[in-house]
């Protein structure tokens, strides 16, 4: 699901002009993203939690030239971790339905064309 895709079903199920529902959008991920770049942590209850966490250095490996170590160095990174709610929605989720979502979302994106939004 897209950004754009949001825009349309909250603007279908409310009346909201999709302007009006992109600005909404659009200021809570712009929100969003500062509290994460100040090193904060984004609660939003029911859903999950956003935090930047510092990954350790590491030697990594080139797997063209595997005899070749190449120094990994530390970075922060955003992890999410889901909130209880939707962690037991996913959970019940069979193999068989994520690969038949996984493929009408490939068939989706195909028809869109190269000019979709992403």
């Amino acid at each position: 699901m897209t950004k754009r895709d949001l825009v349309i079903r909250i603007s279908n199920e409310t009346g909201l002009v999709q302007q009006q529902v992109l600005d909404v959008i659009q200021k809570t991920l712009d929100y969003i993203s500062a509290a994460l770049a100040t090193g904060k942590k984004v609660e939003l209850r029911n859903f999950g939690v956003f935090e930047v966490k510092v990954r350790k250095a590491r030697v990594g490996r080139n797997p063209n030239a595997p005899e070749t170590d190449v120094p990994i160095p530390q970075r922060a990174v955003v992890k999410f971790k889901p909130g209880k709610e939707m962690r037991e929605t996913v959970i019940k989720l069979t193999p068989e339905q994520v690969e038949a979502a996984l493929k009408a979302q490939a068939a989706e994106e195909k028809a869109k064309g190269p000019e979709a939004d992403h």
